[in-house]
């Protein structure tokens, strides 16, 4: 298995009657609840626990795109990798992703991934999700009827500028133009491994089989809940008549580790209380606009992360996040039992771990990454060892970062 230091970057110091007193944590959150000063502290205290990560030998390092959001202040997820990379050691680059139907054109997406793969040696890889409702439809004001047509649209123009030899003409439905030749090309040949970050619809599974993309299911709600989602995209899988190969899958889990369950709740607690009850209070008015979900989405009755925090009436406890399987903790044997059990049940090779949630502090995050990398990912490390991962970037054509400068010359 590979594993992966995932962070959202949330805004630390939301009050704590946030669900009481307002309205929603996304696309309407009061501007006056951000301090500039903590924000500076955070995206600080952010920076060096991705790349405490990065040290740890964790396999890849991720980031990705949220608007108007207090649980995810990482507008463009390219601006923190380009100043990650030549912190970040060996470890990959996961950008999980750009919202492609958002950029105008979107070579631009094609351009700076390009950039940041070239600077990074052959790291990067490049994820393109749809985009929640929040961020492309109210924030950013794009038509639901349109955006999965624009984004299939927008996806097919990078992977061909990426691959092509000469410029060429684009005239598609939402994009026309002249000119398309990237520059930088990509250190990657053909282009970067494709992970498409979903969040539970049924034509994301098909469409990811079909063009060999890997489909990683993000969810907050634990494994237990995802088995109905993942079932159906091995059932796609299947009916193509294509390998059950795990690494073609991705998860994202809550990970908390510890000495034993008394210690992870005393440890743990309130960082995951103040993400579960503050950062996904989301309205419901915004989880769900009409043509943004599919009906064959609605038929299969799949609930997105996202819709399900808008379902939420009440705060929840710590005992129901551990009891539903919301958070993987415990001691290290326990952790890396139910990891093992994960893996078993969702079929995944790449398991993207939140160890930073919630309001936890630096000191805190880096305890819990490194008792994850140290203690954990050593007992499950071997897991499906049998299959190739064909969704990675590549050793032979990484440039090993240049060793520090020592002398100046005169």
């Amino acid at each position: 298995m590979k594993f992966h230091f995932f962070h959202l970057m949330p805004y630390p110091e939301l009050p704590e009657d946030f669900r009481q007193k307002y309205h929603s944590v996304w696309v309407d959150i009061p501007r006056n609840l951000y301090d500039p000063v903590v924000g500076h502290h955070a995206y600080h205290d952010y920076l060096e626990e991705l790349e405490f990560a990065a040290g740890l030998g964790f396999d890849g390092i991720c980031v990705n795109e949220h608007h108007a959001n207090g649980y995810g202040t990482m507008p463009s997820p390219n601006l923190i990798l380009a100043m990650l990379i030549r912190r970040s050691g060996n470890a990959k680059l996961i950008i999980m992703g750009n919202s492609v139907a958002l950029y105008n054109p979107p070579i631009r997406v094609a351009e700076e991934m390009a950039m940041l793969d070239v600077i990074s040696g052959g790291r990067i890889v490049a994820g393109f999700p749809v985009g929640s409702p929040m961020d492309t439809i109210f924030v950013y004001g794009q038509n639901p009827a349109t955006l999965r047509a624009k984004y299939y649209e927008g996806v097919k123009l990078i992977l061909r500028a990426w691959q092509a030899s000469e410029p060429f003409p684009f005239n598609g439905e939402f994009t026309q133009l002249r000119y398309v030749n990237i520059w930088p090309r990509t250190l990657q040949q053909p282009h970067p491994p494709v992970w498409i970050p979903g969040g539970g619809s049924v034509e994301t599974w098909g469409w990811c089989a079909d063009n060999n993309f890997l489909y990683a299911y993000l969810s907050y709600y634990g494994y237990e809940l995802a088995t109905k989602t993942m079932a159906g995209f091995w059932e796609d899988v299947d009916q193509r008549n294509l390998e059950r190969n795990p690494y073609r899958a991705g998860f994202l889990q809550f990970i908390g580790v510890a000495d034993s369950d008394a210690e992870a709740e005393r440890l743990y607690k309130e960082p995951a209380l103040y993400f579960y009850n503050r950062c996904l209070s989301v309205h419901p008015g915004f989880t769900t606009p009409a043509g943004y979900t599919s009906p064959a989405t609605i038929r299969k009755g799949l609930d997105s992360m996202i819709a399900l925090a808008g379902q939420k009436s009440s705060d929840v406890t710590w005992k129901e996040i551990v009891d539903r399987g919301y958070i993987i903790t415990g001691s290290p044997d326990t952790v890396a039992d139910r990891i093992s059990h994960l893996a078993d049940t969702l079929n995944v090779g790449h398991l993207m771990t939140l160890c930073h949630f919630g309001n936890m502090s630096k000191e805190l995050t880096m305890y819990n990454s490194e008792r994850f990398a140290r203690s954990v990912i050593p007992r499950v490390r071997d897991r499906f060892a049998e299959f190739e991962d064909k969704w990675w970037p590549s050793d032979d054509t990484l440039i090993e970062p240049a060793p520090p400068l020592t002398t100046v010359a005169p």
